[in-house]
């Protein structure tokens, strides 16, 4: 079954390119969404997870703040 994965990032944000090609190496399918550019989706990421920083990822509902490979694997293992 294909996970629903969602990142919402930034254009500037070095870490949230770090999540992307972690994303990108391991064959990962995501959207990604510019909270920079888009109100509603800063408005979103805040209520799921109460920041305002970027990344947030979204795992089949598990937040996930930052670049975390050791959470992203265990999400990422768990969803699959």
């Amino acid at each position: 079954m294909a996970k629903k994965i969602k990142i919402f990032t930034t254009k500037t944000c070095p870490w949230c390119a770090k999540v992307k090609e972690f994303f990108k190496s391991n064959n990962v399918k995501y959207t990604e969404v510019d909270v920079g550019s888009n109100q509603k989706a800063a408005d979103e990421m805040i209520q799921k997870s109460g920041q305002m920083g970027v990344p947030v990822i979204d795992i089949d509902g598990q937040i996930i703040i930052g670049f975390d490979k050791i959470a992203l694997e265990k999400a990422l293992k768990k969803a699959s």
